[in-house]
């Protein structure tokens, strides 16, 4: 039936969530890779970002002025985090700076409620500065919104640039022996906060980027603002394979691409089961493949959180 209904706008609209989702799961993956730590304040700042919008919009600030409001903050932010909470735990136990993203997470998100609520009154605010990414142009005979087309480029785009960071420039590769090897390359030579701190910043970046196209997607923020994709993105670089980039980015895409063809297929009654779809699916893979669906066999799966 969910095949059946599968037709070539479903699946526009599922390329350009999955294009998102490849890029939050780029975030992510860059902090755990030198760090070894799952950022569970990384949708917080997204939040943060889609809420600058959001004031901004009612502000009445043009649409590159709110944009860029949006990644000043989104990138403070983010810098702020490294400085204040995970430079500070850094020699702590994984656990520790697990608990402290948490932390902060929670901590932003009520911040967020409490400035809304005293602000409008209401739960979420309206972000119609990027109101025109929304609107739609015929391809084919198919309605793709800009958003959609502006996600695809924008993710082909970092994947790219972040393959010549990394195999091209000296920071790059002293990430790649980070990610390896965090207390070998240190014995070598390699600063720790350089390497964390730039990819705390190339993190922020993306965040700040993911802000934008999910904002243009759902213009109403609210404190929980991208929390659900938080969730599925977390859920889609465990299946592809967490220990390695880019494996954990085909596991965002390929769960954000699952996400929008089965919700664009379910009748509107039905998508409230979207999640225990999703999950199942999430579950069969990790009995069938435990160390990630796009890890090369024989990987076993990672040690630390």
């Amino acid at each position: 039936m969910i095949v059946a209904a599968v037709d070539a706008q479903n699946l526009v609209d599922a390329l350009g969530l999955g294009s998102i989702y490849a890029l939050m799961a780029v975030g992510i993956g860059l902090v755990f890779g030198v760090l070894r730590l799952i950022n569970f304040a990384y949708g917080q700042l997204i939040m943060a970002g889609a809420f600058t919008l959001a004031y901004a919009s009612r502000a009445n600030w043009s649409t590159w002025e709110s944009i860029v409001a949006c990644f000043a903050v989104v990138i403070g932010l983010s810098l702020v985090m490294d400085l204040a909470v995970f430079r500070p735990l850094r020699t702590q136990s994984p656990a520790t700076m697990l608990v402290a993203t948490f932390a902060v997470s929670f901590l932003l998100q009520s911040i967020a409620l409490l400035t809304v609520l005293k602000v409008q009154g209401q739960l979420g605010m309206p972000a119609s500065t990027v109101a025109r990414l929304s609107q739609a142009v015929t391809i084919w005979g198919v309605d793709v919104r800009k958003v959609t087309i502006v996600s695809i480029v924008a993710a082909l785009v970092a994947l790219g640039a972040l393959a010549l960071l990394l195999g091209k420039t000296t920071v790059g590769l002293q990430m790649r022996a980070a990610a390896t090897d965090f207390t070998t390359a240190r014995l070598l030579g390699i600063s720790a906060n350089r390497v964390i701190g730039f990819a705390v910043l190339l993190s922020g970046l993306i965040a700040a980027v993911v802000a934008v196209l999910l904002t243009a997607r759902t213009p109403y923020v609210q404190s929980d603002f991208a929390l659900h994709d938080m969730i599925y993105v977390l859920v889609g670089v465990v299946v592809g394979g967490i220990d390695r980039l880019w494996t954990a980015t085909l596991g965002g895409f390929a769960i954000g691409f699952a996400s929008g063809v089965i919700y664009g297929a379910l009748p509107t009654d039905k998508t409230a089961y979207l999640p225990s779809v999703l999950f199942a699916l999430v579950i069969v893979v990790l009995l069938v493949r435990p160390a990630g669906l796009f890890a090369p066999r024989g990987t076993s799966t990672v040690e630390r959180v």
